[in-house]
């Protein structure tokens, strides 16, 4: 290579030139800035970049067979579009993708299917159909050497691909840069019902979206949100009630998901008086949680992403409350927390991460000012094992170190 890499933004239209910007940036060591279309910018700690490169213009749907239910795409092609080609075909995404861009800023849909298989920030349907990084078949990325690579292919056999697809999910561009994805898609889920309960507190709402979630009627989606955020959904009913909310869905061919419903409603009368939603509104509130509606009014207020027990999900969230207000929506029936709290100096950080001692657990800061989170830890601080690990894969696929330097960890 000859000449210093060129610095401001740039967008190329081929893989090659993707893996030569990365191998000249690699000879002159300048760090790089791993992006789609910056929906996720504002995640994790400021990047120190003398370049950016973007995915935006790889946006091809390379191969789709509805048939053999498998969709190619390259890295930046937009999740909306992906999913809009679903849907003609009466297919979709199984893991519904949450929405992270409208509480970051940006308007819906913008992602890009590369972003979201680089955070694998898997939706409600996760404890029915598993995270993104399960249904990745196969990929193509180009790493920290300006090198194209690829494993796995159309089928789920191949362990290697199996492997370096969860590598690379999760890892927010600090290994490799994903160029295509190959996808496990599913068919679409013809009725939605969801039955809702009100004024449930926290701990008895999470032992009914856990006792709904053992029951053998296929639940696939459990969250229980504060009266507060309950206030930001378009659902009158919802809106209006002034009181949390408990929402349990279910979903399938008409009959089936009828007599689900039904079922669980019955349950349900023991810990509240139930509404139930049919498919129309149904998907209208899934798709609001999705896109984390009830989070976008206050931009300011830092956003966290805790991931724990579930049973231990409300006596951590009532430590936090005491030291802190916080507003919590509980999805994955309280294994997940998005949790919002004051716009303090440290976004909550100290409580957060002493309560997180006690109880266990892993919190993500989502949304905070660069200052914040310039300044504290906004992964979960990994053990010295862990660390020595992520710092070896980082080794191997970034030797040099110039894909998203210190966005995770400022040792990586």
């Amino acid at each position: 290579m000859t000449g210093p890499m060129r610095v401001g933004f740039h967008a190329p239209d081929a893989v090659e030139e993707l893996a030569h910007l990365v191998a000249e940036a690699a000879d002159t060591r300048t760090p790089i800035e791993v992006m789609g279309r910056g929906t996720k910018r504002e995640v994790g700690r400021p990047v120190k970049y003398g370049t950016v490169l973007s995915t935006e213009n790889l946006n091809a749907v390379s191969l789709y067979e509805p048939s053999e239910l498998v969709l190619v795409a390259q890295a930046g092609a937009p999740l909306a579009q992906i999913e809009q080609l679903l849907a003609d075909n009466e297919q979709e995404l199984p893991f519904e993708p949450v929405d992270l861009g409208p509480a970051l800023g940006f308007g819906p849909g913008q992602a890009t299917i590369g972003g979201v298989i680089a955070t694998n920030i898997s939706g409600s349907r996760r404890i029915h159909s598993g995270s993104a990084r399960d249904h990745v078949l196969g990929l193509e990325a180009v790493n920290g050497r300006g090198e194209i690579i690829r494993s796995g292919g159309r089928v789920m056999k191949n362990v290697t691909g199996y492997d370096l697809a969860r590598g690379m999910s999760g890892s927010w561009g600090t290994l490799a840069m994903m160029t295509e994805i190959a996808l496990k898609v599913l068919p679409a889920q013809r009725e939605m019902r969801t039955i809702i309960c009100f004024g449930l507190d926290d701990q008895t709402a999470v032992e009914a979206l856990c006792l709904a979630l053992g029951t053998p009627f296929e639940v696939s989606g459990t969250v229980h949100m504060h009266a507060g955020l309950a206030e930001q959904f378009s659902e009158a009913e919802i809106a209006g009630s002034g009181k949390s909310v408990t929402a349990i869905r279910v979903e399938n061919f008409p009959a089936s998901a009828r007599y689900r419903s039904n079922r669980l409603k019955q349950m349900l009368q023991a810990y509240a008086p139930a509404l139930e939603l049919d498919t129309g509104p149904s998907r209208i509130f899934w798709n609001e949680v999705r896109a984390l509606r009830m989070f976008q009014r206050r931009p300011d207020h830092p956003l966290w992403r805790i991931s724990t027990q579930a049973t231990i999900a409300p006596k951590l969230i009532n430590a936090v409350s005491r030291k802190i207000e916080v507003r919590a929506l509980y999805d994955w029936s309280g294994g997940l927390v998005w949790l919002e709290t004051p716009p303090i100096s440290d976004a909550g950080t100290v409580e957060i991460r002493r309560t997180l001692a006690e109880f266990g657990g892993h919190a993500t800061l989502i949304r905070a000012d660069a200052s914040v989170r310039g300044a504290i830890d906004v992964f979960q601080p990994l053990d010295p094992q862990l660390m020595a690990l992520s710092t070896s894969l980082k080794q191997v696929f970034d030797p040099v170190g110039i894909l998203n330097p210190g966005r995770m960890y400022p040792e990586i």
